[in-house]
């Protein structure tokens, strides 16, 4: 992500620093079109923000509970492939959708435990991942500043919908995995570029995704599950698009 900064911050300074002559316009007419498409790949880092259930301190009978003394959400990284389809509604202001948005991802929880059992390949930290291969609909306004020679920023906010194609299958097979929700609903918003060059339009953008849902189904007999309460999804992504 640190790489994703850097190319958000030199890629102005690259349009602005073909300012000090005559530039020719690229693309002209490409903003006045009341509908564009194009194609998005990005890389996002992804991760649970949970809160722990009272299990995680004491068992039902008031006793301490110490088989699991630590939980943590896992940063892991994976990929996004989508088809961008814009609407101009104004100078300023666009509404845009991915129609077919595809989101692989791998979160994971990582647990120290006091008793690990070794028959079951658990040791002192044990991590139990999730993947993800969700299909989601975003729904954004995009405010876009004036086009200076062949460089324009914006500013993007919306919703979005996602439902996890591949959500619990892993479970099926590991009864001792957590269990998610399908469905999530939640918020994003984010900063973009768009460069004219002469034959497309190229758009780094950087935004965060914020999950409203508790996606967590909750398995008050198993301790992976039981010391967890809700779970939301938080979501960072770098991608292109190319108009």
């Amino acid at each position: 992500m640190k790489y994703c900064l850097i190319l958000l911050l030199i890629a102005p300074l690259g349009a602005f620093a073909q300012m000090g002559g005559d530039i020719e316009l690229n693309l002209p007419d490409h903003d006045s079109k009341r509908i564009h498409f194009g194609i998005n790949v990005g890389a996002n880092r992804s991760h649970f923000s949970f809160s722990h259930h009272p299990r995680f301190i004491r068992l039902p009978n008031g006793a301490i509970n110490d088989t699991v003394t630590v939980v943590e959400s896992v940063n892991s990284t994976g990929i996004n492939l989508a088809w961008l389809v814009n609407l101009n509604l104004s100078e300023h202001f666009d509404i845009r959708t991915y129609p077919l948005n595809l989101v692989f991802t791998e979160k994971a929880f990582q647990y120290h435990l006091s008793y690990p059992n070794k028959v079951l390949g658990e040791d002192s930290i044990t991590t139990k991942k999730v993947q993800g291969i969700t299909l989601a609909l975003p729904l954004q306004v995009k405010f876009s500043s004036d086009r200076i020679a062949n460089f324009k920023v914006y500013m993007m906010a919306g919703g979005k919908i996602e439902y996890d194609l591949a959500a619990n299958k892993a479970s099926k097979q590991n009864a001792d995995l957590i269990k998610l929700q399908k469905l999530d609903y939640g918020l994003e918003a984010g900063i973009g570029f768009h460069l004219y060059f002469p034959v497309f339009v190229l758009t780094p953008e950087l935004k965060i995704g914020y999950g409203l849902r508790n996606m967590h189904k909750r398995d008050p007999d198993l301790k992976y599950s039981n010391v967890i309460d809700r779970v939301n999804s938080r979501t960072v992504t770098f991608s292109l698009t190319v108009e």
